[in-house]
């Protein structure tokens, strides 16, 4: 692998109002690879229209961004001082009911699914439901569909269950790309000491989240305290485990959240976490306000102690060795064996 005198940048989620100026933010940071929702609650023939969209943003800004499908496109994005861009789903609403999409999804270029998004889906169980009965009959089908094609199980927005069962059923290892431990922040989209241990003996990867709703102390977060959180996730489930995955909705309007969290399925306002009468954005720490400020966090690491090597695994190279092994279909030699 060819050597690069900065750290690789990886980010294992961010969901922006897109635009030259945030792609520009991204080359400026040195950003080589982004995993990028293009789905909340869009249905196929939404999705391919968002897809098509991003379309027309790779060619008008091809100097900057260029879709990503693999680990040799983030070294190219590296080399070339461009972000490649990693398509993902937030729910499981694209391959609607219909098993033969997973593999239509991938041949588009999608690399990350999450099996449910707050709610119980067909697939999952949301974090935000009461009970969880965990991994449902088409979810565990689907899952082998997901391993066999090449497509990453995301359970970052997923209920403990259903994310323990997930990681059991999973012949690949799977990610939470966005999400910090419960441990440091009793947020409902954080996650247990139980499930981190398994996602790390699994092989799977835990990227942190940088979304105020997520931190402790939230927009009012101190860096010093988010390298504290890093530093000891690190000890309990190995340095190799941990990346960064930002949840950055850099200039999106608060109309947004709201289609986030309610999508289509419900008349009511689901507000969820931070927001008792209104759903909006709340404001970035001041540590990490757009895609230039990772190096904050880097340098921050460094005081507290990490290697240059680890440095560089939590910037970018866990994620590398994770999508080398993730995004290809499965050989078939393996997956009995598994």
């Amino acid at each position: 692998m060819k050597t690069f005198k900065t750290p690789i940048i990886i980010d294992g989620l961010q969901y922006n109002n897109w635009s030259e100026d945030i792609f520009r933010q991204m080359n400026e940071g040195g950003v080589s690879a982004v995993h990028v929702t293009i789905c909340y609650h869009e249905d196929f023939q939404e999705m391919v229209e968002n897809v098509i969209a991003w379309n027309r943003l790779f060619e008008e800004y091809s100097d900057l961004i260029f879709q990503g499908r693999s680990s040799d496109d983030v070294l190219k994005g590296a080399d070339e001082g461009r972000t490649a861009i990693i398509f993902g789903f937030q729910n499981c609403s694209p391959i609607e009911d219909n098993i033969g999409l997973v593999e239509i999804c991938h041949q588009l270029g999608v690399r990350f699914m999450q099996l449910s998004y707050n709610n119980q889906s067909l697939l999952a169980t949301g974090c935000y439901e009461e009970d969880d009965p965990g991994i449902t009959r088409m979810g565990r089908q689907v899952i082998s569909e997901m391993n066999r094609v090449g497509l990453v199980v995301d359970m970052s927005h997923s209920a403990a269950r259903s994310t323990l069962e997930a990681i059991e059923i999973s012949s690949r290892p799977i990610a939470i790309t966005h999400a910090n431990p419960l441990f440091w922040f009793d947020a409902l989209r954080n996650k247990s000491d139980d499930v981190l241990k398994a996602l790390a003996e699994s092989g799977g990867i835990l990227g942190f989240s940088m979304y105020p709703h997520h931190l402790k102390n939230k927009s009012a977060c101190l860096l010093e305290e988010f390298c504290e959180m890093i530093a000891r996730t690190a000890e309990m489930i190995g340095v190799e485990r941990i990346g960064m995955g930002s949840d950055l909705c850099q200039n999106q309007p608060d109309r947004v959240v709201e289609w986030m969290r309610n999508g289509t399925w419900s008349t009511d306002r689901d507000f969820g976490e931070g927001s008792a009468k209104s759903a909006g954005f709340p404001e970035q720490p001041e540590w990490f306000r757009d895609n230039r400020d990772f190096i904050n966090i880097f340098s921050c690491l460094r005081r507290k102690g990490f290697s240059e090597n680890e440095v560089k695994r939590i910037a970018g190279l866990n994620w590398l060795e994770f999508f080398e092994n993730s995004f290809a279909p499965q050989n078939n030699s393996k997956s009995e064996n598994a």
